[in-house]
């Protein structure tokens, strides 16, 4: 009976988180918008709806009616499965992400993750790595160049800042002693002087960068550089196929969001009067609020730039930062 209780309260999170975020993603493309324009002077949306709110609605409707297009030479299979891949692996990497602390219902503690691992981090940035193939996938199976310009671009962002991403964790994982993230919160339940971020500023700072171009994100979204490549991968796609890509665009913002809110800047431990549950909300919510603010004050770079940056910068910052942790640890 307690085997079959699990499997039913596995089920209902899962549905829940995937029902939850992907309407935290929607919604997000819709504030972005709006935080754009205000910083850029401008209403944004403002006709469907009071305030433009009912554009979220509208989107989605046009999405899911608009004619889905499949080029004459694309290689079919692939470019099918390509928009499936990058909501998919951002979902399942949130298995591992504890989103709050333990409740209770009607006397059931709930434990606000889906899947409770010890190697939780490593699982998260693994699968991650993953959700790279949808646009590496989608543009080359396409059938123009800029697509097959936006997945090179793919395999140098897969190249340049999942070393660093991973790089950046290794000197705060060796304080903690675990890739469990239930740990990591927990190791800093001290308060707010007890968050990483006061002890491993740099790979904080390494880490949000890097969190830029994992997601696609000014100053590193290259695959999809409007300004020399059209849509990038995406130039082919239509219809709900290339609102697929933004999902999993979005969901992977809210996954980084998290993990910066858990590694470094105390996770859902409660801080003053404020509950944990709030608490967690606010990071996340500030730390989306700097993407969009980055993108409306970076200008783009280019890919040697960003490889530059990485091989040149900001790795051997990262090595190192593992260096001096070790040498303060012994």
């Amino acid at each position: 009976m307690n085997e079959i209780a699990i499997i039913i309260e596995t089920v209902i999170k899962a549905v829940v988180v995937l029902a939850v975020v992907a309407g935290m993603a929607a919604f997000a493309t819709f504030i972005e918008r709006k935080v754009l324009a205000y910083m850029q002077r401008r209403l944004g949306p403002m006709n469907v709806g009071p305030h433009g709110i009912l554009q979220l609605a509208a989107d989605g409707i046009k999405l899911f009616t608009k004619e889905d297009i499949i080029p004459q030479n694309a290689v079919k299979p692939i470019f099918k499965i390509a928009p499936v891949i990058a909501p998919a692996t951002a979902f399942t990497a949130m298995a591992a992400i504890p989103f709050f602390p333990e409740f209770t219902v009607f006397g059931y503690t709930v434990t606000p993750i889906i899947s409770d691992i010890n190697v939780g981090v490593l699982f998260i940035m693994g699968v991650a790595s993953v959700g790279m193939y949808a646009p590496l996938l989608a543009g080359m199976s396409s059938t123009n160049k800029w697509a097959l310009l936006g997945a090179a671009r793919t395999v140098i962002a897969l190249l340049s800042f999942e070393v660093v991403s991973g790089l950046a964790l290794l000197a705060p994982l060796m304080l903690i002693g675990s890739l469990s993230l239930i740990d990591i919160n927990d190791f800093q339940n001290g308060g707010f002087s007890s968050w990483l971020v006061w002890q491993q500023p740099l790979a904080f700072l390494l880490f949000a960068i890097a969190g830029f171009a994992e997601t696609n994100r000014t100053p590193f979204d290259l695959i999809e550089y409007e300004a020399e490549i059209v849509s990038g991968y995406a130039t082919d796609y239509s219809g709900m196929r290339w609102g697929l890509f933004f999902i999993g665009e979005y969901a992977n913002m809210i996954t980084v969001a998290f993990l910066v809110s858990i590694i470094f800047l105390g996770g859902y431990n409660p801080f003053w009067i404020i509950p944990g549950a709030i608490m967690i909300l606010i990071k996340i919510s500030a730390f989306i609020f700097l993407f969009l603010w980055v993108r409306a004050a970076w200008p783009h770079v280019r890919p040697d730039q960003m490889m530059w940056l990485c091989w040149k910068v900001l790795m051997p910052l990262a090595l190192v930062n593992i260096l001096i942790t070790g040498i303060v640890l012994i």
